[in-house]
């Protein structure tokens, strides 16, 4: 009976995720919808108060205005929310902050990362006791360790091991969910060219190596098409809330060294916690591993290179681009061009867990996939959610009193929230989720083919992409590195 039982709670059962929520401050309009739409009945008022009939002429394209940038939507988007991303753009292009140029005579403040933009405030802390690196940033006062992670093909294993996978991995998400001082936890997952080094390595020791046609024939074959493969490598980094764990950062001595002492706390439970998920974390990176990770990301074409020659590349200081350059639609760096697309919407059925496998298996496409949770405290949640549940029924009272036809969006929003209720009443713990994907190419024209290939395999996966326009270069240090940066 006992058997029977482990076997229906090991079936794999396929999950659902919750909307992309869309409710507004009133009868699902925006605050900044509301500010234009308040504007144009304002003007409409005085013009009538004042001018009378005469004067609706003036004012009608003021009206006019205020319409379209309410109601009217370019890209997913509605004209209004397009103005801060525009206004920024505009801002740093006149500034001169769309180009990155690495100062390679004047040399940079000791412990600090060498990359372009905001991430240039990063620094690095080597703790003396594990030996791993930290990043910290001092503006969003967090401290950030890597842990590199392998594992079996997911999509190989039967049907009762994925969703025993599945089970454990949620145990992670909570370990993260209790600990009350993660800030968040990113998962990025990135195709590289192989370097062929494992494959050369295995055929010096196991392969008969002698004067033989077979063994010379077979030992070019290996040099050839070593370096044409391509493989995965995953990463875990966890981001320490400095200011949630001050208390315990004081007891520890105070200021790094604290914070490290803290964060090693942290970092022990999630090996544990990973292990326990029958992932094999292969220790937390030092200085050079993570310098190989951020120049690979910049710089694709030498990454092969570097992994083949171990002592090559490993300094964190200069590991970042020597030259960067955003546009509008795309952001280059060193040898290649990058996009990123954003997770907008994820899968509105029932989905089984290997849903994202059209995606992380595509072949021939240099990406990074990124999954980035925040974590939420209880008390927090439970207020965002009895804000939720007051808007969604303050909009459908006005719906109502207007004559308003309620719409099936709208209720299965509201179900959602429902549900995140009844899990978090039930002791689960509530992340917010950002995925995010990195395409590199080495020309413009092979990266929309790429970018083109990605959004037709996040189609299969029943998904929903979108490209981050005006803000490239700031999502490609989100997606691309894992440093746990938010956009």
């Amino acid at each position: 009976m006992s058997n029977q039982a482990t076997a229906r709670d090991y079936e794999l059962s396929p999950v659902k995720f919750s909307r992309l929520t869309r409710r507004g401050v009133i009868l699902g309009l925006s605050s900044s919808q509301v500010v234009v739409v308040g504007i144009g009945a304002i003007v409409l008022v005085f013009a009538l108060y004042f001018g009378g009939g005469e004067s609706l002429m003036y004012v009608v394209p003021v009206l006019l205005l205020c319409a379209a940038l309410a109601f009217v939507g370019v890209g997913g988007r509605k004209i209004v929310e397009w103005l801060p991303i525009v206004a920024r753009w505009t801002w740093r292009s006149t500034g001169g902050q769309l180009l990155f140029r690495r100062h390679i005579v004047k040399p940079r403040p000791a412990g600090t990362l060498s990359l372009p933009g905001d991430a240039a405030r990063l620094r690095q802390w080597l703790d003396p006791e594990s030996g791993a690196v930290m990043v910290h940033d001092p503006h969003a006062a967090t401290l950030t360790a890597i842990v590199g992670v392998t594992h079996p093909a997911f999509i190989l294993l039967d049907p009762i091991e994925q969703q025993r996978r599945v089970t454990s991995w949620g145990r992670v998400l909570a370990t993260v969910c209790r600990s009350g001082r993660i800030a968040s936890l990113q998962v990025m997952e990135r195709t590289l060219p192989d370097s062929g080094k494992g494959l050369a390595g295995w055929w010096s020791q196991h392969g008969h190596q002698n004067d033989s046609w077979t063994s010379t024939t077979y030992g070019e074959l290996i040099n050839r098409a070593g370096p044409a493969g391509e493989r995965h490598a995953s990463t875990v980094s966890i981001s320490l809330d400095m200011k949630a764990a001050g208390r315990a950062i004081r007891a520890a001595g105070g200021g790094n060294r604290g914070a490290a002492a803290v964060l090693r706390q942290e970092m022990s439970t999630m090996t544990a916690a990973l292990r326990a998920a029958d992932l094999t974390p292969s220790g937390w990176l030092e200085p050079g591993d993570l310098a190989l990770i951020l120049r690979s990301a910049y710089d694709p074409v030498v990454a092969g290179a570097l992994e083949r020659h171990g002592d090559l590349g490993r300094d964190l200081a200069t590991a970042g681009p020597v030259a960067v350059t955003e546009n509008w639609s795309s952001v280059r760096s060193d040898s290649a061009h990058h996009c990123v697309l954003w997770i907008s919407e994820w899968p509105r059925s029932l989905v089984y867990p290997g849903f994202l496998a059209p995606v992380l298996l595509s072949s021939g496409v240099r990406r990074t996939f990124t999954l980035l949770y925040t974590p939420m405290r209880t008390d927090q949640a439970a207020r965002d959610i009895r804000k939720k549940k007051t808007e969604y029924i303050s909009d459908a009272a006005q719906r109502q009193r207007i004559g308003q036809i309620e719409d099936a969006q709208q209720s299965a929003e509201y179900n959602d929230v429902l549900q995140q209720e009844a899990d978090l009443t039930a002791g689960h713990g509530i992340l917010r989720t950002t995925g995010l994907i990195a395409v590199s190419a080495q020309d413009p024209d092979e990266l929309e083919r790429a970018v083109a290939d990605i959004e037709q395999a996040a189609i299969q996966a029943s998904c929903e992409t979108r490209r981050l326009w005006g803000q490239q270069a700031q999502a490609f240090s989100t997606a691309a590195l894992p440093l746990c940066r938010s956009v």
